[in-house]
């Protein structure tokens, strides 16, 4: 079970969210009070909890607050204070920063004070679910338990199953500074979202003022926690629209399944088309040029008339798969003859390789200049992100390996005088679970650097439609249970701290790996900012950083173990709602500590 739904439960908001879902899938929101769902406590404090998680809570908005400034001196007096603000609400000003980009330029980010982003995701936390209920099945952007490679699955099972190899690539002009508001607003009441109260607060967030350029008249600027929901809302009318046209559109005769369907509207003029979206970034998939090209200037038209954007002429086109390759999300995409049929290939785009190997020589580079655990550790972060992303690539392989090639040198040089080089003879667990080869990499420190070319691709799977945070049955399918432990050592990599011994953090890793990232006590997935490492028996009695004396367990049940109060034991007793063997597992950790038995 994710943190988010974990937290749903502590809070007693998972049945609700679910009713919300069950009732935006009926159509059945008419007349419900939406913002008493929002100003209900419970909401309110889950709100705070999400927020505290996220990393992003360290970083401050005009008013220079992060959540440690934010404190809750009693859960009433915060329930009352953000009630009060809302009533009369008026959002604070918006922090203004420019992230750089890789082609030099940068783009905007809007950072909200923490007051506001607390209120936003109250919001978002009882809109989601509505939202859901209602968005077109392949947007894959920005939403729960989506990725990346979904999308790329999808694309590929378009051009090998249904032997779509046209594209119809279309860049909206500077989509999240253009999003009219009152369109947007307009779009949520169409959606369901008609509590009146609601929808005025969702627009004074439109609204607030931001830095440097004032009160912004359309746009839904990036950094805000409500906006990546509110930008896929505003899509989502296009995805529907797109859909009608060909997948989901209604016919007089009933068939027995989609492909008999199908079959069918081949015989007619109908255009065959199909979209693949993450985020503003889209493709749509066509039969032959014909259909392509009346596509694009379909879709052209729609844009303009019906979401007020517009689109990037230089930037959108139509590819034939079969001659040439298209770009999406960092990979390029094509169709090669194999044997009697087109199949689908993927790379990792051109640019992106050009961006690897830029990242990848200064964190070398790094290592050298600062030869410690934390720069190695940075470097192998790195390598770690890239090929969990990357690996959804057919040909993710031999990329990788030119990438590595062109690496050797700085590698080399730079940090022959200060490493080993060689096949590692006693590589950590960690190092073991993500590289299978024995390539030859540098030890640093005890450190082994992950080799940029052990990397293999990722059977590639269609996004199972009916995983979903908001039904019973969709919180029980597997793909949703367990995250991704490359990402989450990735994590926590970049958050080595200062003063650890280099056997802890390896250990630690090591710890994870093996437990799969499992917390001990619950069973349950740990993400990396929620991972403590327990030393079981602790370092004041004679503990040490050994691998044998660590254990893997969430924030709250090592704050458990160590409880010694019977209010701070009562109180994380009610959160965990550990079982008879669970508490029998914490019961012999607090032996191990001196501490008494929790009965």
């Amino acid at each position: 079970m994710s943190t988010q739904l974990r937290h749903n439960e502590y809070y007693n908001m998972q049945t609700k969210l679910d009713e919300l879902y069950e009732r935006s899938k009926n159509n059945g929101l008419e007349g419900y009070d939406l913002y008493g769902k929002i100003t209900e406590k419970h909401n309110i404090l889950l709100a705070y909890r999400n927020i505290k998680s996220n990393t992003g809570s360290k970083t401050a908005g005009v008013d220079g607050k992060t959540i440690a400034d934010f404190k809750i001196e009693s859960e009433d007096s915060l329930v009352n204070e953000i009630v009060n603000c809302l009533d009369n609400y008026e959002p604070n000003g918006v922090r203004r920063v420019e992230i750089p980009k890789p082609n030099g330029k940068t783009r905007p980010l809007g950072i909200p004070t923490m007051r506001d982003r607390l209120i936003q995701q109250m919001f978002k936390q009882i809109l989601e679910p509505i939202c859901e209920a209602k968005f077109y099945n392949h947007s894959y952007g920005f939403r729960p338990n989506r990725a990346t490679k979904h999308a790329m699955a999808r694309c590929q099972h378009l051009i090998n199953r249904n032997g779509l190899h046209y594209v119809v690539d279309i860049d909206i002009k500077g989509f999240f500074d253009n999003v009219n508001h009152n369109k947007l607003v307009k779009q949520l009441y169409n959606m369901g979202i008609k509590d009146r109260r609601v929808l005025a607060v969702i627009n004074k967030m439109l609204k607030a003022p931001i830095e440097i350029t004032g009160v912004p008249t359309k746009g839904t600027p990036q950094g805000g926690i409500l906006s990546p929901l509110l930008s896929n809302v505003v899509l989502n009318d296009l995805d529907h629209w797109i859909s009608n046209q060909w997948e989901s559109l209604n016919t007089n005769h009933k068939y027995s399944d989609n492909g008999c369907k199908y079959r069918s509207l081949k015989k007619t003029n109908l255009k065959e088309m199909f979209i693949v979206r993450y985020a503003d970034d889209f493709k749509i998939f066509a039969r032959n040029h014909k259909s392509a090209y009346k596509i694009y200037h379909g879709v052209k038209k729609y844009l303009k008339n019906n979401l007020d954007l517009e689109i990037s002429p230089e930037k959108s086109k139509i590819t034939n798969l079969r001659k040439n390759k298209s770009e999406f999300l960092g990979f390029t995409l094509e169709a090669k003859r194999k044997t009697k049929k087109y199949v689908a290939i993927t790379h990792v785009a051109p640019n992106k390789k050009n961006e690897i190997v830029n990242k990848a020589r200064e964190l070398i580079k790094n290592i050298q200049k600062d030869t410690s655990v934390k720069s190695v550790n940075h470097y192998n972060s790195y390598v770690m992100g890239i090929k969990n992303y990357y690996k959804s690539a057919t040909h993710v392989s031999i990329d990788f390996a030119k990438i590595a090639y062109r690496l050797f040198r700085t590698l080399y040089n730079r940090l022959k005088s200060i490493g080993k080089y060689g096949v590692p003879r006693k590589p950590s667990e960690t190092y073991k679970l993500f590289n299978k080869n024995n390539y030859k990499t540098f030890e640093v420190l005890g450190v082994h650097l992950h080799p940029i070319a052990d990397v293999r691709t990722l059977d590639n799977r269609n996004f199972k439609q009916s995983i979903c945070n908001y039904t019973s049955e969709g919180r029980n399918d597997k793909q949703i249970i367990k995250g991704s432990i490359a990402l989450e050592l990735q994590l926590m990599l970049m958050n080595t701290h200062e003063g650890q011994t280099v056997e802890y953090t390896d250990n630690r890793l090591s710890r994870y790996s093996m437990q799969k990232g499992i917390c001990a006590i619950t069973g349950e997935f740990i993400y990396s900012y929620d991972v403590h490492c327990h030393h079981i028996l602790p370092k004041s009695l004679g503990g040490t950083d050994e691998y044998r004396n660590l254990v893997i367990v969430n924030r709250t049940v090592h704050k458990l173990i160590h409880a010694v109060t019977d209010k701070t034991i009562e109180r994380y007793m009610q959160i965990l709602k550990l079982n008879g063997k669970q508490l029998e597992k914490l019961n012999k950790y607090r032996k191990k500590c001196n501490l008494t038995e929790i009965i």
